[in-house]
């Protein structure tokens, strides 16, 4: 591509019949050939860019001044410096959201969602907004670029029950929204993003608790505006009464595709890797690597392979620095320490947080990591995207690839103003084409949760039925005349109503096997292991882990707060040789899953057997913050790992075991002290000092 003025010609042909799409990817690769040769646009290219929308895009300097008229007339403030020009399409959607209308939209990857959001804020000032995200990362990303921007009018909350102001902005997975049902009067606009995992046929463990969430918080919000990619179709539910779908097929870069999968075997797929992460890094702009691995264990023959043949980095101070303090905080068998040598990070959904968070910020700068090996969680847990895109595995789980988490994953590829071609290597064969129509079933286990008076025109006879059947048979269990006005005032958070069915049922036929619960107070461990063993037997956690070993990993855990990874690790290793993975694993799945379940127990058993007199939440709240102090817990989702923490509590710097604390007080006084004071006084190592000013960027 040579001639501009040809490529251009070739341009209008296709607006002219019509292939508005090939039009404008034919102008991106354009843009992208003048950008790398250092071609400043005519005011015939910027028309162009005009015509087709992107108007972000265009040089003003060079542009007519019919076509400057317009990039300034797009122009709108979204809480940045100055205003920011939307292109075509971010336009049209932010003047529909302006209207009040309530919008359920699928867009490309590289649309820019985010500044649509950003830009109603702003405009509109609402004064109550929710924004429900699937990961905790992403919630931690999406709080970083809002604090930066509206925390001098807004406060962002994005933990269960903090006090709330004047103005909030709640941000938080779904499994978290349901403390807020009972504080919030009314919701400004309620925003769910990834909104596909609503559908069970996506996310079978997490979409009950969104269908829960939407259901609860719905009832208090004036407007709704539901966010996803490559959906073709929206069938009516309960989800979207009252929603207009849309979609907005409107992409800002090109996805430049290259499949060897017929022609790779596993060894030579592997290299194939060695070689695009090779000349990407000696190229005149270097670029970097997105590779999707597929599956926990896919991560782990990738990354040894890895490993074992490409070279350390030599001279790059901060690479070592992170494999010194990865060994130190978390022992010396952990891979990642020897992977981050070679440029190389791994991102998964059981990485403590704040890991995730530190690896995703090295990868985004000059000099940091130049891949990142991952399951799905780079699609769903973060907003980063690379100019090349590695398709190393077709699995996802045990099962192949969809079509649909395909695009997800390849749409990563390219960004605004960075990239304007993604390259897709595609190592396996890809799954077959085909449209996403998304089907919303209510999930029987979530039937308890509906008002079947307020939904009798959209719900079917039979599940109307069955809903006051299940309620009647929870009244007839519980006692209570009423199953709705028991849980108003009393919150289930799990939404599998079978077992909520099966802990009633059992408490109510043997109520003395529950009297060991009280056990659970108690300061010794070794008197938790019956009723743990109890609630884990009702919870049939899918860890593929004996529930005696999760019963000593409990008791061990309960030493986190006085003691390293490494310790723990050493201490588990007396009874069990545990990975850090596994840790990692378990962890998370202790803090969420059993100290939910354990919660609903406590609700349960407090109504059902009175003359117990038993209340394990003190138990409980140790537990769901992995027996830290909470402050420390919730930090790490700030990106300040407990390592940091312990060092700045044993430096006498500021005191995160203070019962009186809450989030916002200790951000405050974390600000008041300083970045400076605390990298002084509190032992810090170099790494440390580096996440330690990534964490007060973000506060």
């Amino acid at each position: 591509m040579t001639d501009v003025f040809s490529s251009v010609h070739e341009i209008n042909e296709h607006i002219e019949v019509g292939d508005e799409k090939e039009a404008r990817n034919r102008l991106i690769k354009l843009l992208d050939y003048m950008e790398r040769n250092e071609i400043p646009y005519t005011p015939l290219v910027n028309h162009f860019i005009r015509k087709l929308g992107l108007y972000p895009y265009m040089q003003d300097e060079t542009a007519s001044w019919s076509d400057r008229f317009a990039y300034e007339a797009f122009k709108v403030d979204v809480g940045e410096v100055s205003p920011l020009t939307l292109h075509r399409e971010q336009s049209r959607l932010l003047k529909k959201l302006l209207d009040g209308e309530n919008l359920a939209i699928s867009a490309p990857t590289s649309f820019g969602k985010s500044f649509i959001i950003d830009a109603f804020i702003t405009i509109k000032k609402p004064k109550n907004i929710v924004i429900i995200v699937p990961t905790i990362a992403l919630t931690d990303e999406t709080r970083r670029r809002l604090h930066k921007k509206f925390s001098y009018e807004y406060k962002i909350i994005t933990t269960s029950n903090a006090e709330l102001s004047d103005k909030n902005i709640f941000v938080f997975p779904q499994e978290r929204a349901i403390s807020y049902v009972g504080q919030l009067e009314e919701i400004d606009i309620l925003i769910i993003d990834e909104f596909y995992k609503v559908s069970s046929d996506f996310d079978k463990e997490r979409a009950p608790a969104l269908q829960k969430a939407i259901l609860k918080l719905g009832k208090f919000a004036k407007q709704k505006y539901y966010l996803s990619p490559n959906i073709s179709s929206l069938k009516d539910s309960i989800f979207t009464k009252g929603m207009k779908f849309e979609t907005f097929d409107f992409n800002t870069v090109f996805l430049e595709k290259y499949d060897a999968s017929s022609t790779l075997n596993r060894a030579e797929k592997d290299n194939f890797v060695i070689s695009i992460l090779t000349e990407a890094k000696a190229s005149k702009k270097p670029s970097k690597s997105l590779i999707y691995a597929g599956t926990y264990e896919g991560i782990d023959k990738l990354t040894a392979s890895l490993i074992n043949k490409m070279p350390i980095i030599q001279h790059n101070n901060l690479l070592t620095s992170f494999s010194d303090w990865l060994i130190k905080n978390y022992g010396e068998d952990w891979n990642l320490s020897n992977l981050v040598k070679r440029g190389i990070g791994i991102h998964n959904g059981r990485l403590h947080r704040s890991l995730g968070q530190v690896q995703v910020k090295l990868f985004e700068e000059k000099g940091g990591l130049e891949a990142i090996v991952s399951t799905s969680s780079i699609i769903e847990g973060v907003n980063t995207s690379a100019e090349n895109i590695i398709i190393w595995s077709n699995k996802k789980g045990q099962s192949r690839l969809d079509d649909f988490t395909y695009n997800n994953i390849i749409g990563r590829g390219g960004r605004m103003f960075k990239h304007f071609i993604g390259k897709i290597y595609i190592l396996e064969k890809p799954p077959l084409s085909t449209e996403t129509s998304l089907n919303i079933e209510i999930t029987d286990n979530l039937l308890l949760d509906v008002d079947e008076k307020g939904y009798q025109q959209i719900l079917t006879k039979e599940q109307v039925a069955k809903i006051i059947e299940k309620k009647r048979e929870m009244e007839e269990l519980l006692g209570v005349s009423s199953y709705d006005e028991f849980i108003e005032k009393n919150p289930i958070q799990s939404a599998n109503v079978s077992l909520i069915r099966d802990i009633v049922t059992d408490m109510v036929g043997n109520p003395e096997s529950w009297r060991g619960l009280k056990y659970l107070n108690s300061n010794d461990p070794d008197k938790w292991g019956n009723s743990l063993h109890k609630a884990l037997k009702l919870l049939k956690p899918d860890w593929r882990v004996p529930y005696g070993d999760v019963i000593t990993f409990v008791k061990i855990l309960s030493k986190n707060w006085q003691k390293s990874v490494p310790d723990l690790l050493a201490d588990l290793a007396q009874h069990k040789k545990m990975s850090v993975e596994l840790f990692f694993k378990l962890e998370r799945g202790v803090t969420f899953n059993l100290s939910g379940l354990l919660g609903d127990i406590n609700v349960l058993q407090k109504k059902i057997l009175p003359s117990h007199d038993i209340d394990i939440s003190s138990f409980i709240f140790k537990l769901s913050n992995a027996f830290l102090p909470p402050i420390v817990y919730q930090l790490e989702e700030y990106g300040l790992p407990r390592m940091i923490s312990k060092k700045i509590q044993e430096n006498k710097i500021f005191d995160f075991t203070s019962q009186s604390l809450t989030l916002h007080d200790s951000l405050m006084s974390l600000k008041v002290i300083g970045c400076e004071k605390i990298s002084n006084h509190a032992s810090l190592d170099d790494f440390d000092r580096y996440i330690l000013r990534y964490f007060f960027e973000g506060i």
